[in-house]
């Protein structure tokens, strides 16, 4: 379980949901190939926000990094409490939305740009008719899962 909450991936995944990669001071290379949103510049960074809050906590850093935590990797940790392998946002947010709302989610494809070898899908997850969330990804997989990461996030948060 730890090896799979500090993996990369998972890491990234906690910076994207907090835009995180917004904040980072990058060099002008990686400014033009989106550094912002690589996963190892964005793993780097979360764990250098999560030591930034410990060492900025005086006495009590192991209790308020615990907190931050839990509280940043609320649904990593569930889903690997359940026993799932992988983190699966359209997974998560599929349970999520028919236990909440007794529907599934919808994702639409609203945009698709650059060339044939390089294209950027935009899509977006309804639930409800209403819009959730909006990923942009290389592949259709990858802007669904960002699309559903994003509306898990918005959905935790009015929770």
């Amino acid at each position: 379980m730890k090896a799979k909450i500090v993996s990369e991936k998972t890491l990234a995944a906690v910076a994207r949901d907090i835009n995180l990669g917004q904040y980072l001071y990058l060099g002008k290379g990686e400014t033009m190939t989106a550094g912002q949103e690589k996963p190892s510049l964005l793993s780097d960074a979360m764990e250098a926000l999560i030591a930034a809050v410990y060492l900025d906590s005086g006495g009590q850093g192991t209790d308020t990094v615990r907190q931050v935590i839990l509280r940043l990797f609320k649904m990593p940790l569930s889903v690997l409490r359940s026993g799932a392998v992988h983190f699966d946002y359209k997974t998560a947010l599929q349970e999520y939305s028919q236990q909440a709302f007794g529907v599934l989610p919808v994702y639409d494809v609203v945009g698709e740009s650059g060339p044939d070898h390089s294209k950027y899908f935009e899509i977006t997850v309804c639930i409800n008719g209403k819009i959730a969330g909006v990923g942009i990804g290389k592949s259709k997989k990858s802007a669904e899962q960002k699309s559903a990461q994003e509306a898990l996030s918005a959905l935790q948060k009015k929770t």
